[in-house]
């Protein structure tokens, strides 16, 4: 539990994101966000909304806390699809938090791992990363940096 409280609050985003997944790109698209969190039940629930001002979606994310696992479940939503009905599972050990779900990108079978890290009063870092080959290698594809607003 609490391990999301660092998060309440309004934060500026940098986002970084792969143009074309999967097939070894290296070209980045960057765009401004705004995301306010807010925590929920006490410590065992998050939930945030993210503006992205350049781009034609929205979206949320709401985490829940499983006290007899010890782990978070994170389900993203977005003004374009809505639910994504599959949600990456995980901890946080050492101050990194780190999740993985089993999904399909395009058609293709995928694993998805989530990293909130570099985690300050201040700052913290998001990043999605998709594996191809079950998990052997990844490739990251979308990063938020976070800075603190006010």
């Amino acid at each position: 539990m609490y391990d999301f409280d660092f998060f309440i609050g309004t934060w500026d985003v940098t986002n970084r994101r792969l143009l074309k997944r999967g097939v070894g790109s290296d070209e980045w698209e960057e765009f401004p966000g705004h995301c306010v969190a807010y925590g929920l039940f006490g410590g065992a629930g998050s939930f945030d909304t993210l503006i992205l001002p350049t781009k034609d979606f929205d979206g949320a994310t709401i985490r829940t806390y499983d006290a007899e696992r010890d782990e978070w479940s994170i389900h993203w939503v977005n003004s374009r699809r809505g639910l994504d009905p599959v949600p990456v599972v995980g901890r946080f050990v050492d101050g990194v938090g780190t999740f993985y779900a089993d999904d399909t990108d395009d058609g293709r079978p995928i694993r998805i791992r989530f990293i909130w890290s570099g985690i300050t009063p201040g700052s913290c870092r998001w990043e999605q990363a998709f594996s191809y080959d079950g998990g052997q290698t990844w490739e990251t594809n979308w990063t938020m940096d976070f800075t603190r607003v006010g």
